[in-house]
């Protein structure tokens, strides 16, 4: 009995070890794989190279000019423009007025233009800021020419002369208006002045008559002077102003910029402005070559003309610092006596486009 007992509870023992066993072998749930971790890229695994950005068209600055000294100063530019030279892209476009060329400006057809000074400054104001001045590009270049006599000698002597005359509504009318003012004369009383549109008539005119007084600017006093037999150079406007000693220069014209467009492209402006003023520099130590170009171009019909005209044009490139310094004096002439000469205003630092 004793050992029956026994077996039975070591059977009773062997069931409850296998029944423990069976629970702690089963299997366990299974686990989701983590997808790997992307390699790291280190200096000695460098990242796949990105494809190259595309090259940006190179810009190309569409420019007015005016048929006079204002586009003498870049004859050498256009020159080397046509044959490949330059490194920047430059369209020009010449005419015979500046009326023809501002819509175009205004419009954004051009992006420069040169002009009178007075009138850019009329722009800047009648565009809210829509134009910019950067460069002078012309000192005084106006005179008082008179064909069969001797009888202008001084700016007084101009009182009761009918004068025959370019530049109505810009730096011509105004600049003799204060000189005349400066020397006890009143422009609407006490000379006839005759406007015509371009220089040219002018000196179509002169050969007509016996006598006449006309203000030119060079370098139509050069081709007036082989063209009209008499024809003497009374008086250089350039020094009448001078001699007042108002502590201002004698300005004739500027480059004119679009605002947006040099916003848009600062560094492109900057490389055309260092070309013009190369092409400047050539003109005035190399005039004779120069004026081979201005005949080309239909500036001035004969290059003799133009040679000995381009020492008296007073060409410059005066840009930043230097611009900023002396063209207010002179805007502030020409605003004191007549506020609608500059557009009503005086033009605000914004005017000068310092680069």
């Amino acid at each position: 009995m004793k050992r029956l007992m026994a077996i039975l509870v070591a059977v009773l023992l062997m069931a409850a070890l296998f029944s423990g066993c069976g629970s702690a072998a089963a299997p366990a749930a299974e686990k989701t794989e983590e997808p790997a971790a992307a390699p790291k890229v280190t200096a000695e695994e460098p990242a796949a190279t990105e494809a190259p950005a595309e090259t940006p068209e190179p810009v190309t600055i569409r420019i007015g000019a005016l048929k006079g000294a204002t586009t003498i100063g870049m004859v050498k530019l256009i020159d080397d423009m046509e044959n490949g030279l330059t490194a920047g892209n430059y369209e020009f476009t010449m005419a015979a007025a500046a009326d023809e060329l501002t819509p175009k400006l205004l419009k954004g057809e051009l992006d420069l233009l040169a002009l009178p000074v007075n009138a850019a400054a009329n722009l800047y104001n009648k565009s809210n800021g829509g134009v910019e001045i950067a460069a002078i590009n012309t000192l005084g270049v106006i005179y008082i020419v008179e064909k069969g006599g001797e009888s202008v000698n001084s700016l007084a002597d101009l009182k009761g002369k009918t004068i025959y005359a370019t530049g109505k509504g810009n730096t011509p009318e105004f600049a003799l208006r204060y000189l005349l003012a400066q020397n006890g004369l009143d422009m609407d009383q006490d000379v006839t002045m005759e406007w015509k549109s371009e220089p040219s008539e002018v000196v179509a005119t002169m050969t007509t008559m016996d006598s006449a007084v006309a203000m030119l600017p060079q370098p139509f006093v050069t081709v007036a002077g082989m063209q009209v037999e008499g024809l003497r150079t009374a008086l250089d406007l350039t020094e009448e102003w001078n001699r007042l000693d108002n502590g201002s220069t004698f300005i004739t014209a500027g480059l004119v910029v679009r605002t947006a467009f040099a916003d848009e492209n600062p560094e492109a402006l900057k490389a055309f402005l260092e070309e013009y003023a190369a092409s400047t520099d050539y003109v005035n130590a190399s005039p004779a070559e120069a004026a081979v170009i201005v005949e080309r171009l239909g500036i001035v019909a004969k290059a003799a003309v133009a040679e000995k005209a381009i020492p008296y044009c007073n060409i410059v490139c005066i840009t930043g610092e230097e611009m900023k310094s002396i063209l207010p004096g002179y805007l502030q002439v020409l605003y004191d006596l007549k506020p609608e000469s500059v557009g009503g205003a005086m033009p605000g630092d914004d005017f000068y486009w310092m680069g």
